[in-house]
């Protein structure tokens, strides 16, 4: 029974990579696409440097020191990952730990997935700054860092008792304030507070008609940012941040398997990864602007996550995930057409965090080539609309559920590979509106400001 305990909360923490389908937009359960419209354009290039306009205070607090008066932005993403796990050889149901049998039940013909992506999933995020005086500046971000929507189109499927669905979700408000040192360094603070969700069904047995082992479970904890930015000379600007680990406690039930309580209270601490980003932001000309990015997030923390009874406080079992450290890299370029109209494109690769060892059914997350293109039009001195567009391609991703596998029960011992050829399409609408009078805006010192 334990093993089936293992496996359902093995699957519900690993939730995490496969956003609102078949395919993550960042490695692993990371939401970076919906951050915001403008730097969606150029695949988040100069993030840390307020190079992708408001929503650079998602990475690095200081950049609210750009935004002179009282500013709010409010974004809108819709992200459709496509992706379909197709096995690549026959499944197999283990009856001893050396040997195996064909999968009978099955009929010797092991059943895909069909697609995961469903509908896609809409992203919300906020950014509001407010400049209290000609140094000091406090604000407001909102987004979901982290999420996952997946529900295989074939309900009855090889794997099905490693997934049938799955749901991930995340809300993170960050209180932020920013302080303008002098005319070339800004500091800036943002505390994280994040509530997380998470729920997962998996079938119980092997036949369409098993039953569905049920885990859901949620949580409110606490992290912060805190990051610097520099604008040596004009035109300039050199951004670098820091995001703290959320230890996440989750805490929630598992209902529906096979000789345990109809419903048995759970939980699990989830060390969610840290991350460092640097950017640069560099003026070319009166038209043109360049942009560099690099991210790195620690995901080799997400591993060895005990799984504990509530009840007895004893742990039922431990997730033993392997995942590497993941880096991003990015490179954008903005042309401003004439005074109201600005171009952007941009190109980004990511090393992911997940490889063929610890891929599950939801995952079909691997290293991805970002393609980005975008706009800003500036109606008047208030009201400013930005639009961006990515399409995401995914290298192949194979998963291989055996007795080497971390997520492998005996509970459930099928072995089962598929292959998935992933992709991500998103589009992200913004609306930027300046409350305040510009011309009545508090003095400051900028070099660069991106309004």
């Amino acid at each position: 029974m334990k093993g089936l305990v293992r496996t359902t909360a093995a699957a519900t923490v690993s939730l995490a990579a496969l956003l609102a389908a078949g395919a993550a937009s960042a490695s692993s359960f990371s939401i970076r696409s919906g951050q915001g419209a403008e730097g969606l354009g150029m695949a988040y290039a100069g993030a840390a440097a307020g190079g992708v306009g408001m929503s650079s205070m998602a990475w690095n607090p200081a950049t609210i020191t750009m935004f002179p008066g009282r500013t709010s932005q409010w974004n809108f993403t819709y992200l459709l990952p496509q992706g379909e796990y197709k096995p690549t050889t026959g499944t197999r149901v283990m009856t001893s730990p050396v040997t195996s049998v064909p999968n009978t039940v099955l009929g010797g013909s092991p059943l895909g997935t069909g697609p995961i992506g469903g509908d896609g999933a809409f992203i919300p995020a906020s950014y509001s700054a407010w400049q209290l005086t000609d140094r000091f500046w406090i604000g407001l971000t909102t987004g979901a860092p982290f999420g996952m929507r997946s529900k295989a189109d074939n309900t009855f499927h090889a794997a099905q008792t490693y997934g049938r669905s799955a749901k991930v979700r995340s809300i993170n408000v960050s209180p932020t304030i920013g302080y303008q040192v002098n005319d070339w360094l800004s500091i800036g603070a943002a505390l994280q507070v994040q509530y997380f969700k998470a729920d997962l069904k998996q079938a119980t047995g092997l036949r369409a008609t098993a039953g569905n082992a049920i885990l859901d479970g949620d949580t409110v904890d606490f992290g912060y940012r805190f990051g610097v930015n520099l604008t040596p000379w004009q035109g300039t600007n050199i951004g670098i941040a820091y995001r703290s680990s959320i230890r996440q406690t989750l805490e929630g039930t598992l209902a529906g398997t096979p000789g345990l309580p109809p419903v048995l209270p759970v939980k699990a601490n989830l060390n969610l990864p840290d991350s460092v980003v640097f950017g640069v932001s560099q003026v070319i000309n009166e038209q043109w602007q360049a942009h560099l990015g690099v991210e790195w997030t620690n995901w080799s923390r997400f591993r060895r996550i005990p799984i504990v009874s509530r009840i007895s406080g004893q742990p039922l079992s431990s997730l033993n995930f392997v995942y590497d450290d993941s880096w991003y890299f990015a490179a954008g370029v903005e042309y401003k057409y004439n005074p109201d109209l600005t171009l952007r494109a941009g190109v980004g690769y990511e090393l992911s965090a997940v490889n063929d060892t610890n891929r599950t059914i939801y995952i079909s997350d691997n290293d991805r080539l970002w393609l980005s293109a975008g706009m800003s039009y500036k109606f008047s001195e208030k009201i400013n609309l930005d639009l961006g567009y990515t399409y995401i391609h995914i290298n192949k991703a194979r998963v291989n559920y055996n007795p080497a596998h971390p997520q492998f029960s005996p509970a459930a011992p099928v072995i089962y590979s598929a292959e998935a050829k992933p992709q991500v399409h998103v589009l992200s609408a913004a609306l930027t509106y300046r409350w305040d009078n510009p011309a009545e805006t508090i003095p400051v010192q900028p070099v660069v400001r991106k309004y």
